[in-house]
């Protein structure tokens, strides 16, 4: 959502800074609730627009920043994929449309209240075929979303634009749905000749014309979205160098004003490092062609990733690295439902974790941050990060900083855990570079199928549990040495939310020897109550969880316990045999049948089936070593030669 919640801001480390950030935080959100409240209610997809594919826009415009109206012209390239016999487009009725013309030819065309105006064609348009028509239109752009408005810096008007989500039909025809990028997008914008325009994609021209005034000609040829169009104008100062491996064009128009602060220039300047960062871990930037900037806008309080040009009205390097991250997720990829605003929000949340952990912070500070981003997320128990079709039409539901931009950029973090660094960075490269999600659309269940692909690991329960479900556990770890010197562990979960009956997480175990010996273990840990035995060569002191908060948690406990239990104590009047085992192994004392569950020695589920009393278990499939078998509420120990 538009923009930035700056939840990345140093929270944790010390009291000062948190209360500032948790006032100033609340306040943005506060803000963009109110400009997304009037903006609910539209949905994900216009079903009258979905009978074309909008190849190509042009607009015409003419534009004064100190004069709050807007008078053009907007160019429609689209292919039909059925006859059709007339064309709808996303437009409020707070423009006036003076003309349609298909080859200079008029059109008939009414104004809906519905947001919408429809146009009909003298014959049928075939399928299949390209087509175009021009909307001529004037007037004063409904100001109830705030997408297009006008201010004032240093006494010198502001014009500039925000359509995220649904303001895009606010001041130009096109089309808002959720399943269809333009594939080509031009402003051709005549203002007075004092003023600059900066926009998406590369600057073609500037040339003057007559009477003081002079066109800008920007195009973007990367497919976008409606809400990523925008453009802000004033009496910049303009800003071009170079970024990237290899270089390509870093443009920045700034308020004069800002082009003499110099945080703001070093923060600019540091945008460098963030690129590289980010190309090293998400892959090449995706708008290499044309460029990457900044440009100032009236829009106070938000910023916004405006593709190839994000918007700022603010110059923290947390929010730099957030609208950096989304032009690869948000711009290049975007969420192709509101429900999946995590795809775009989390994702360039996780980009703040990045920047910090790599770029901006110490191992102490990151370790704050993080403790401090958990905090955010369990101060309540509930909530689903995946936004319901019942929520859509609520402020919190879709607009949630707290779980779509918080939780979602933590979700990332543990898939980070749960894959190991290498493999989870090579991952969600190949998922924006998918042929059929690259500059496209994209929703949870692409994420997960590209997951699977490129790492075999199957996220239906990980997403169940933390992304459709709500809360976070809260573990107690009890432990003990064992006499050979083995860790024998227990861990237990309570949930804070009734959604979720048991969130299914490896562990992250650090243990610390009398003597200074560490040994970090990863534990899979699938069920409750769940038993390890893990050999260790030295004295235990001490054993932490979680101690770099690669999981979401809070109120976990870890204690030694003398009288914990072993696994020999749990098996009842069960009895496996022989022991130790060949490629067949039998249970006695069962005699119905029931699902089972074998893990190696790690707590990795390794084998699950279903035993059945009249044959014995093959577990020809098991590489030599000891195993747990969970049975009817019973662990049982083996080993197999």
């Amino acid at each position: 959502m538009h923009k930035k919640l700056f939840i990345a801001v140093f929270l944790g480390i010390c009291t000062v800074i948190n209360a500032q950030f948790d006032t100033d935080q609340q306040a943005l959100i506060e803000k963009e609730k109110k400009g997304f409240l009037f903006k609910m209610g539209t949905g994900n997809v216009n079903p009258n627009t979905l009978n074309y594919d909008l190849k190509y826009q042009r607009l015409d415009l003419t534009l004064n920043p100190g004069v709050y109206h807007i008078s053009g012209s907007a160019t429609n390239h689209f292919v039909p994929n059925q006859s059709m016999q007339s064309i709808y487009f996303d437009l409020t009725p707070q423009l006036t449309v003076s003309q349609v013309t298909k080859q200079g030819v008029p059109l008939t065309f009414q104004q809906l209240p519905t947001n919408e105006i429809k146009i009909d064609f003298p014959t049928p348009l075939p399928a299949n075929t390209l087509d175009s028509l021009t909307i001529h239109y004037s007037g004063a752009p409904a100001p109830t979303y705030n997408a297009f408005a006008v201010h004032t810096q240093n006494s010198v008007p502001v014009m500039s634009t925000l359509s995220e989500p649904y303001g895009a039909q606010d001041w130009f025809p096109t089309k808002q749905s959720m399943n269809d990028k333009i594939e080509r997008f031009d402003f051709k914008i005549i203002t007075p000749q004092q003023y600059s325009v900066a926009a998406n994609g590369i600057l073609m021209s500037e040339t003057a014309l007559p009477a003081g005034q002079k066109l800008t000609f920007w195009r973007t040829q990367y497919p976008m979205t409606a809400y990523l169009a925008a453009f802000s104008i004033t009496n910049f100062t303009r800003f071009t160098d170079t970024i990237g491996n290899p270089p390509f064009p870093f443009i920045n128009y700034v308020y004069p004003a800002s082009a003499t602060n110099p945080t703001i220039m070093d923060n600019i300047e540091w945008t460098k490092q963030a690129m590289t960062l980010f190309e090293t871990y998400f892959g090449e930037y995706p708008f290499q062609n044309e460029k990457y900037g900044h440009m100032e806008f009236g829009h106070n309080g938000v910023c916004m990733e405006h593709q190839t040009m994000s918007s700022m009205s603010s110059w923290g390097k947390y929010v730099i690295a957030h609208e950096l991250a989304h032009q690869w997720f948000g711009n290049k990829v975007t969420c192709g439902t509101w429900n999946d605003i995590w795809l775009n929000e989390g994702f360039a949340t996780f980009g703040e974790h990045l920047a910090n952990e790599k770029l901006l912070m110490n191992h102490s500070q990151f370790m704050d941050y993080l403790e401090g981003q958990k905090n955010y997320i369990t101060n309540l128990p509930g909530g689903s990060t995946y936004v319901p079709d019942a929520q859509l039409g609520t402020v919190s539901g879709i607009f949630n900083g707290r779980l779509s931009y918080a939780k979602g950029g933590y979700i990332l973090r543990m898939m980070k855990w749960v894959l190991g660094e290498t493999a989870f960075f090579q991952a969600i490269q190949d998922y924006h570079q998918r042929p059929h999600l690259a500059y496209n659309y994209a929703v949870t269940n692409d994420l997960k199928a590209s997951l699977l692909q490129s790492t075999s690991v199957d996220f239906t329960e990980f997403f169940n549990d933390w992304l459709y479900g709500q809360g976070y556990p809260s573990y107690t770890i009890k432990w003990k040495q064992a006499p050979n010197q083995s860790l024998i562990l227990q861990a237990s979960q309570v949930q804070s939310h009734p959604s979720v009956s048991f969130f299914e997480m490896p562990l992250p175990i650090k243990v610390t020897g009398t003597n200074g010996e560490v040994e970090y273990l990863k534990l899979e840990n699938t069920f409750n109550n769940q038993y390890f035995t893990v050999p260790v060569n030295f004295t235990i002191a001490t054993v932490d969880f979680n101690d770099e908060h690669q999981l979401l948690e809070r109120n976990s406990v870890v204690m030694m316990d003398a009288n914990l239990s072993t696994l020999e104590g749990t098996r009842s009047n069960f009895r496996l045999y022989p022991v130790p085992a060949e490629d067949e192994i039998y249970l006695e004392g069962l005699q119905r049948r029931a699902d089972y569950q074998i893990h190696n020695q790690e707590g990795r589920l390794v084998q699950q089936g279903k035993y059945m009393p009249e044959r014995a278990i093959n577990i020809s499939g098991l590489v030599s070593g000891f195993y747990i078998i969970l049975v009817d509420g019973k662990q049982l120990k083996f080993t197999r030669k």
